[in-house]
């Protein structure tokens, strides 16, 4: 057959090239929400969920909403997709996970990796991941190389509400001289539970070991100076956790650098 020469031609190339490599594929129509793949889907009158994101209590003979509804294996393209919607996003990104391919997308941009996750939206302020029962548009094959999906992009999936607390006692470390931090601005603070994270979220091995001297290296800095505050010490709890790590341990871990340090903790 002769293949259509407009923008449509382009789009049915891409989904059929990506079809052919085993990406499950589907259309999607105005407002980036997919049609659905029968006449009983009209007006959602076969059961499925509104939005049309993840198949409901449908009465067709196979799946036809959202992802569900891809060409292929509706198991999904195995790919994680990171998608910054602005520049802040972006920069983060770049600081903070390894490079893999990238897309430009009409708000920032999509980064992809090999392997699959638990989808979440709003990780991070301008981030959202879209990986299992969750699709993302195609924009384009993007550039550079496509890296397996790394330990630091499914600890931004570790939200505060699936961290264990703090325990009480462990707040915030008890110095002689709380007040005006001496490292005179946050963002001095701020960049140093950001590397610590990212030291236990890169940890290959030795994961415990790790945990505990960079909880040790955090007190050893910010301790004394009693800038410290719950939502930090949470942060660090959580890139644990996303390791592993049981809650008790950190507690211990921490327990132990406070010590280590002779820093109160009662």
């Amino acid at each position: 057959m002769t293949q259509p020469t407009d923008s449509r031609g382009e789009h049915l190339r891409a989904a059929l090239s990506l079809a052919s490599s085993g990406v499950p594929v589907l259309p999607l129509r105005a407002g980036k929400v997919p049609f659905g793949n029968c006449p009983a889907c009209a007006k959602n009158s076969c059961g499925g969920r509104p939005n049309m994101k993840i198949s409901g209590p449908c009465t067709c003979p196979r799946p036809c909403h959202g992802w569900a509804a891809a060409s292929t294996d509706p198991g999904g393209a195995g790919l994680t997709v990171v998608d910054l919607d602005n520049a802040d996003a972006i920069a983060r990104a770049r600081a903070n996970l390894p490079a893999t391919r990238t897309v430009p997308t009409t708000r920032g941009e999509h980064w992809i990796y090999r392997g699959a996750m638990q989808s979440a939206n709003g990780v991070r302020p301008g981030v959202d991941i879209k990986s299992l029962m969750a699709y993302a548009c195609w924009l384009g094959p993007g550039t550079g190389a496509m890296a397996a999906l790394p330990d630091a992009v499914r600890a931004l999936a570790v939200k505060p509400s699936t961290v264990h607390g703090v325990p009480q006692g462990l707040s915030v470390p008890l110095g002689d001289h709380r007040g005006t931090c001496p490292h005179r601005t946050p963002t001095y603070l701020a960049r140093g539970i950001a590397m610590a994270e990212q030291r236990i979220t890169r940890a290959r091995q030795a994961v415990h070991a790790t945990v505990y001297h960079t909880f040790l290296a955090v007190l050893s800095t910010h301790g004394r100076c009693g800038c410290l505050t719950d939502a930090h010490i949470a942060h660090l709890f959580a890139a644990a956790q996303a390791k592993g790590e049981t809650a008790r341990h950190c507690a211990d871990a921490w327990t132990n650098a406070l010590t280590r340090l002779r820093l109160s903790h009662a």
